[in-house]
């Protein structure tokens, strides 16, 4: 194949523009203002702090990521304002209740406390062994049962649905990102 003139100026400016965008990109890109990952969506900051603890708790990160790691809060939010929408005030209830429990016997909030006592705390709702004048509009063990749930959901889940974020889960089992039948773009070679 003969290179023309024409060609070869056409190459030479699409490499130039795109070097100039990329150092004036990059200085646009070190001017924004931080953002948060995902906006949350149907939780506040704090109630999603407080469910994060709990998600943590269900999956500790160690020598793999764990629930916060996989942005396990993501997926939870982004269901609550969607499929699980009517869990939304299930979850902000208990929070309530989480904290004024924690309060109580702590005289601290439940993301504050170390993690075994959090520990402590996720057995007690897991079980209901607790305060029955705290827990009257919503039961612990079920309110356990949903964040536990909804947890395994957004870290062993897609990542197109919220969690798993890198897939964390995923290469921790060693497996490969599960293809879904009718959208493999790849071609098969023989």
């Amino acid at each position: 194949m003969k290179t023309t003139r024409r060609t070869c100026l056409k190459i030479m400016a699409t490499a130039t523009g795109g070097l100039a965008s990329g150092v004036i990109g990059t200085q646009l890109v070190t001017h924004l203002p931080n953002r948060p990952i995902k906006p949350l969506k149907a939780l506040t900051p704090a109630e999603a702090k407080v469910i994060e603890a709990c998600a943590e708790q269900i999956i500790p990160a160690d020598q793999d990521p764990g629930a916060r790691d996989a942005g396990v809060i993501f997926y939870i939010d982004k269901q609550l304002s969607r499929k699980f929408k009517k869990n939304l005030p299930t979850y902000q209830r208990a929070v309530i209740c989480l904290d004024q429990m924690c309060q109580s016997l702590h005289k601290k909030n439940f993301i504050d406390l170390d993690f075994t006592t959090q520990t402590q705390i996720m057995q007690a709702l897991e079980s209901n062994k607790v305060p029955a004048n705290i827990w009257k509009d919503v039961s612990a063990r079920d309110f356990f049962n949903l964040v536990r749930e909804h947890t395994m959901q957004g870290f062993y889940g897609s990542p197109r649905h919220g969690g798993n974020k890198d897939y964390a889960s995923y290469r921790m089992l060693g497996l490969d990102y599960p293809r879904l039948m009718g959208q493999n773009r790849y071609k098969e070679v023989l």
